[in-house]
């Protein structure tokens, strides 16, 4: 079984050693279950209705998160240091070391609708390009479906038309 540390981000620094250099972190889109990532220089980040997700592969790490900002440092040379696109809940953002390489912050969203797809990570950067944002609108209105409709599958489902801003509001509809 592979080591795994679990720490609980709070707004004190901490520190880790890892033993592997930073390596590509590709994975390909699945609209059904898998994540739609937005590469960085640094990793990628990607989301779920309710978590925003970050890996980085590096050494001697420094994290700190708040429920604006994020600040990541790795080697001593800072990586990432800016403010959210949106608000998260500060108590509940953590970081996990994985296979003594890989580091992912797990985020969780204030605003957990799927009409609220960050376009980025950041307010002025890691912006996800056109292509990766409809894909991650997509992902989320079919997430959103899902957690409606409990008893229906939808392993074979595709979304299209309006979905942009979390697809259409049906609460209005009797049933």
């Amino acid at each position: 079984m592979p080591f795994r540390a679990f720490f609980a981000a709070s707004a004190s620094e901490r520190l880790l050693k890892l033993t592997k250099p930073m390596g590509c972190l590709e994975a390909p889109f699945e609209e059904r279950g898998g994540a739609v990532p937005c590469g960085t220089p640094w990793g990628r980040w990607y989301q779920t209705l309710e978590e925003v997700f970050i890996e980085v592969r590096a050494k001697d790490v420094r994290c700190s998160l708040g429920s604006r900002d994020i600040m990541l440092a790795t080697q001593g040379r800072e990586l990432l240091q800016s403010k959210l696109s949106d608000s998260t809940v500060t108590d509940e953002g953590t970081w996990t070391l994985e296979d003594r390489q890989l580091i992912r912050i797990v985020l969780t969203k204030t605003n957990r609708d799927a009409g609220n797809c960050w376009t980025s990570l950041s307010e002025n950067e890691y912006a996800a390009d056109p292509w990766v944002q409809d894909r991650m609108q997509r992902k989320l209105t079919l997430e959103r479906f899902q957690r409606e409709n409990p008893g229906f599958d939808f392993s074979g489902a595709e979304v299209s038309g309006n979905y942009s801003k979390g697809g259409p509001d049906f609460s209005s509809l009797e049933k």
